[in-house]
């Protein structure tokens, strides 16, 4: 779809651009209503998303606030006051299931009317399958949920990742390894806080590091609330990614605040659990990075046999 818009973008002489909308205009209706329940897991962070657009070659975002005086647009103030006097659109590229204005009632028909009789062009992708699967926003949504990120990275074309500045936690991983002798700083994390209430996944998984060294680094992270501490901590019973790294690179912990790093969730090991001691917790931590290097190592040697 962006190869699309890019080369119809050249064609015109114009710039390619992206609108998105913050927050999802699910999750403002959700709000509107006092009904979390309806608002959708969260994939992406804004940054996550406008990283992606640069990425697929996009050279223009603009991200619009979803408020109640945006949603309450008809489709035709939308097209004019968007679309017509804001972007200045001289080609339009949706999905097939695009729907827009006050209660959704515009669609592609009337878009391409409007389009026709406005003076800019407009298309429509058809949908894009993997081995047979629609690629949507809820098949991602239901593999994560799932724990299934092998489907989850073919869906996306990439495995599934969530980038953060580091930021200070309570420190927690230095206690557990006070009384792990040889353990040297015990199981230190990388702390990013997750700013959605509800991601799209959540759990204890493999990953990889982005960012610290010249290589990623292997590492074992908790996506969730961490049940087993008190929800009156720093965190303040807020999502946070926790990030251990099996192979610490050079840094001391001062060090690794403030950098901006991306984490490739990779496998998922399990749910996450409640342990009723930090001496529980640190078995089940220890027991975590052990499953980890198994499945990198498992996962060297398929590589291996496939190369051969």
């Amino acid at each position: 779809m962006f190869a699309l818009l890019r080369s119809e973008a050249e064609h015109r002489g114009v710039v390619s651009c992206a609108l998105t909308f913050e927050p999802h205009p699910r999750d403002y209706f959700a709000g509107a209503r006092a009904s979390a329940a309806q608002a959708p897991a969260r994939i992406a962070t804004l940054r996550d998303k406008l990283t992606e657009l640069a990425r697929c070659g996009v050279q223009q975002c603009v991200v619009l606030p979803f408020n109640a005086a945006f949603a309450a647009l008809t489709p035709d103030m939308f097209i004019r006051r968007v679309l017509m006097e804001g972007l200045r659109a001289r080609y339009v590229l949706v999905g097939d299931d695009f729907r827009f204005g006050a209660q959704r009632r515009g669609d592609y028909a009337m878009l391409d009317a409007l389009g026709l009789a406005n003076g800019f062009d407009v298309a429509r992708m058809n949908s894009y399958q993997v081995h047979g699967q629609r690629v949507s926003s809820s098949a991602v949504r239901e593999a994560l949920a799932e724990g299934r990120m092998e489907d989850a990275a073919r869906l996306l074309g990439r495995p599934y990742a969530i980038s953060g500045r580091v930021v200070r936690g309570r420190q927690l991983g230095r206690e557990l390894g006070e009384s792990a002798p040889g353990k040297g700083d015990g199981f230190r994390t990388l702390n990013q806080r997750f700013a959605h209430w509800k991601p799209a996944a959540s759990g204890i998984f493999v990953v990889k590091v982005h960012g610290l060294a010249d290589q990623p680094l292997p590492g074992v992270a908790n996506l969730g609330v961490r049940p087993s501490l008190d929800a009156s901590d720093v965190n303040g019973g807020r999502v946070l990614l926790e990030t251990h790294c099996l192979s610490w690179p050079h840094l001391s912990g001062w060090e690794a605040y403030g950098r901006l790093i991306r984490v490739e969730l990779l496998h998922k090991l399990h749910d996450e659990r409640r342990y009723d001691s930090l001496d529980a917790l640190r078995l089940g931590i220890a027991a975590d990075c052990e499953e980890a290097r198994d499945w990198f190592a498992a996962t060297q040697r398929q590589t291996t046999r496939d190369r051969i």
